[in-house]
This record gives C-alpha cells, structure tokens and sequence, in this order.
C-alpha cells in the first residue's frame, strides 16, 4: 500500500461525510494553505479541497489561518505603513469604477492607500487595474515599487498576480471549476501591510459577518464591509447600503443613506468617463455621487468627521477642491 500523502488528511477533515467531516482549526488552515503556496499539493488534493470548502461555507477561522499563510509567502516589507488597505477583486459590470476617483482623492489629500486586486477572472466585467492606465498609473512590479509609489504619490496598486501567484493562478480557475473558491473571499482580507484601516466590497450580504470576523482574528482595527455595487467597495448613492464594521474588538452592522432620493437612470459604460469627470470636462450624476458618498464613507473609517453629516462635507470639499490638472 503506498503511503499517505500528507495534504491528504486535511482533505479528510473536510469530506468525512455529514457526522465525521468539520471545519478546519486556524492553525490547521495556515499549515494546509502553506502546503499549497510551497506547491506540494497534487492537483486532485487541490480541487477537493477547495469544493470541499465552497460547499460547507469557509469560516472565519479558517480564512484567518489561510491569510496567516499567505502573508508569510508574499514578501511584504515589515517597515512600509500605510493608513488604508483597499482591496477590488470584483470587477464592475453595471457601473464604472468611480470608487478610484476616490482612493485618488484620498491620496490627494495625504492618505497613503494601498490598493491590491484581479483582472479577467470574470467575463464582461471592468477591472481597476485596466482603469489606472488613464491616470498614468501603472500596477507596480515589485514591493520596493509599491514603496516608492506611496512615498511618492501616497497611492499604489499591486496585482495579486505579484502580491500571491499562487493565489492568482487559483482564482483563474474559477472557469475549470465552474464556482468561485475561498481564495476569491481570502484575497480580499490579506491586508499585508498590516493597515490600521481596511475597506473591501461584498455582493452577497452573508459574507459581509464572515469578512469582519475574520479581520478581528487577525487584529484589524478598523475595517469594513460594504455591499457595494458588483462586489466592490463603492457605495450605490441612491439606494441605501448595508455595512460591516469592526471597531477593535467591537463588531457591528449599520446602513449609510442613499445620496440621492431617486433611482437614477444607468447610462452606458465608457471607461474614459472616469478621467473626464475627474478633469471636470463632464458631469455625471450617478459617478459624481458614487465618489462622494464613498469617501464620506472611508473618512468614517479613518475617524477623520465626527458624524456622517461632518462626512459628506468634508467629502464634497474634497471634491470640489481637487486638482482637475492632476492627471
């Protein structure tokens, strides 16, 4: 009888069947995920356990565990802070990104965002990557970029294709599979530069406990959970919006109000629209208060406004104030 593969009994753990079968401890995640990015895992090993997870629902523990080890693999240098950690995974499909125009007026004003995502995962979809390109910003190559870039411009955007190969490679298999695995969720809560503040996007309401849940395990102080328009971290300004918060050890939910008191009419999607509202060469209504609404927002998280009125004026003075020659 041949011997054991030793990724084996973490597939076991999973597959025992109604009775036998549980979720995986946090230390047990760390050590399988530690197997998978050392590539000792045998393909088979691999798609079973990640449907294995997909079907039970991963918990917080055991995305904890995983992040744990992806964060010990991706080389992030232990010196470089930043004061936001944004991650944007989804992609858009019924509206532009105008949550960039955000994270670049965060920058503007002095707040160093780190911002990491995918592209292509999902078909018909827009991605921030593909987007950054009309601002003259390139993904950075190498940590020692993303150091220059956020010491430079107070902004830098690293592909998960460098942050995690390994994870990159996993998340395209979302086709071979045919169902989105635990590395889609994993991904968005890697935060390795260990911010004091987080924001990441949500489609489906369930995974909003479970990402901040996890965050308190691995010590977040400040992070949030919207549910966002396609996935992403950007508030739909007319129509209310479901949060999740974590505040230290407290966790809570709350719902931001809706900017504008009306549907607003969707309009075609032309990536070029971001630059030329950003330039003040267009108005766009539905962008212009997604962008506001979302950084009155992220000045919540950062503590910067008292209430969420002081918020949104603070943010329409950012607005308004911006550099239109910037880019």
């Amino acid at each position: 009888m041949s011997q054991e593969h030793p990724f084996a009994p973490f597939v076991r753990i999973l597959g025992k069947g109604k009775q036998g079968s549980r979720s995986l401890s946090q230390v047990e995640a760390r050590e399988a995920m530690e197997m998978i990015l050392d590539g000792q895992v045998e393909p088979e090993q691999l798609g079973a356990f990640l449907m294995l997870l997909r079907v039970k629902e991963e918990s917080p523990e055991e995305l904890a565990g995983f992040i744990e080890a992806v964060r010990g693999r991706c080389g992030a240098p232990e010196q470089l802070q930043v004061d936001l950690d944004w991650s944007t995974y989804a992609g858009k499909k019924r509206q532009l990104p105008w949550f960039i125009l955000t994270a670049l007026l965060l920058a503007e004003n002095g707040i160093r965002v780190f911002m990491h995502g995918a592209r292509g995962h999902t078909p018909e979809r827009i991605y921030t990557e593909d987007c950054l390109s009309l601002f003259g910003i390139n993904a950075c190559a190498s940590w020692d970029q993303v150091a220059e870039s956020i010491d430079s411009s107070q902004f830098a955007f690293l592909s998960i294709d460098t942050l995690s190969p390994e994870m990159s490679r996993i998340i395209n298999l979302r086709p071979v599979l045919g169902l989105r695995s635990p590395v889609h969720t994993l991904c968005r809560l890697i935060n390795p530069l260990h911010a004091k503040h987080t924001v990441d996007g949500v489609f489906h309401p369930a995974y909003g406990p479970m990402h901040q849940k996890t965050a308190q395990l691995l010590g977040v102080e400040n992070g949030l959970t919207i549910k966002g328009d396609g996935g992403e971290a950007e508030v739909k300004p007319d129509t209310e919006c479901d949060l999740q918060w974590t505040r230290g050890s407290e966790y809570s939910v709350s719902q931001w109000d809706r900017y504008y008191p009306r549907r607003l009419v969707k309009q075609d999607l032309d990536t070029a629209d971001l630059l030329s509202l950003w330039r003040g060469q267009m108005t766009h209504e539905y962008g212009e208060g997604a962008v506001i609404s979302t950084l009155a927002l992220i000045l919540k998280l950062l503590n910067k406004a008292g209430d969420d009125a002081a918020c949104y004026e603070q943010a329409l003075q950012m607005w308004q104030g911006r550099d239109k020659d910037r880019y």
